[in-house]
């Protein structure tokens, strides 16, 4: 019975809440999880499960060595979970209740300079039919700031080449429109002219803009594997990651001076706070630049 509760759950979660398949796996994941430590208590009944259950799991978790912000999105899941509980009216007060939030600390993410970039930009062998869709994408994240899951998303019909603007679906599938850059735009024409024709797969690709060698969208460990291969190749030492170039995008917006709620619009943030940890690093970017150019840096 409790599993045909979580069932029901994630499945409000995937149709009303319109949360990506990733999320709603990863709250799925947390439900079960804790639902696995409460049996082990002995607890049997969903009205059995006290506050004080749920914060010796998430207790339990910390002592395993998992990241704040992993333990931060369990309470969330476990949250939402227990309000639809007691809103079907399945169990008769909601445990969570008494719960304080999870203290985060904050790491500022990795970014690219000007310069890494450019390196990485360089790597890929445009003469190539794969090289030129690998430029491309490179392209594309750094100018638009794109989630991986937003650029391999993206159709053709997304493309306003004219205005030089693309049309994301974001979280929540909230859709808006983003300056993508003229550099950028010349490289989704070449690949559209000189690499996707031979990519593509009549009913198989289905418009998507970039594609994998078997002419299907490609996924996010197939971005993933790119970015770290040109990574290596221009033998940058930072944990880069698809959302590396994110950071970047944002990071030399605010640099050169760009509104901080221009940067949220593009960026899709819901909350300006998101958004604000880019004066952060611009900040540190600053202090930076005093200590090694300063002479009492």
């Amino acid at each position: 019975m409790t599993e045909q509760f979580v069932k029901e759950y994630l499945t409000l979660l995937k149709l009303e809440k319109n949360l990506s398949d990733n999320s709603v796996v990863s709250y799925g994941n947390d439900i079960r999880k804790f639902l696995d430590f409460a049996d082990e208590q002995g607890i049997k009944d969903l009205n059995e499960i006290k506050t004080a259950t749920i914060s010796e799991f998430l207790n339990s978790q910390s002592r395993k060595g998992l990241r704040r912000s992993t333990t931060a999105r369990c309470l969330s899941s476990l949250r939402g979970f227990f309000i639809y509980l007691l809103n079907q009216k399945y169990i008769t007060s909601n445990p969570t209740e008494g719960l304080g939030s999870v203290k985060l600390d904050r790491k500022l993410p990795v970014v690219l300079s000007i310069q890494e970039i450019e390196e990485i930009f360089k790597q890929p062998n445009t003469t190539d039919k794969y090289g030129i869709r690998d430029r491309t994408i490179l392209e594309v994240l750094y100018s638009s700031g794109l989630r991986v899951s937003e650029a391999i998303s993206l159709r053709i019909s997304d493309i306003y080449f004219e205005e030089e603007v693309i049309r994301v679906f974001g979280k929540g599938s909230k859709e808006r429109i983003v300056p993508i850059g003229s550099s950028a735009i010349e490289w989704v024409r070449k690949y559209l002219l000189e690499s996707r024709p031979f990519l593509e797969k009549r009913g198989v690709s289905q418009g998507v803009l970039f594609l994998n060698k078997n002419g299907r969208k490609l996924s996010r460990m197939g971005i993933w594997k790119i970015i770290d291969k040109y990574v290596k190749m221009a033998k940058i030492t930072k944990a880069v990651h698809p959302h590396t170039f994110r950071h970047s995008f944002a990071t030399h917006l605010v640099e050169g001076g760009a509104d901080l709620r221009a940067v949220q619009e593009m960026l899709g943030h819901a909350d300006i706070s998101t958004t604000q940890i880019y004066t952060h690093i611009d900040r540190e970017y600053i202090k930076q630049v005093h200590k090694d150019y300063h002479p009492r840096g």
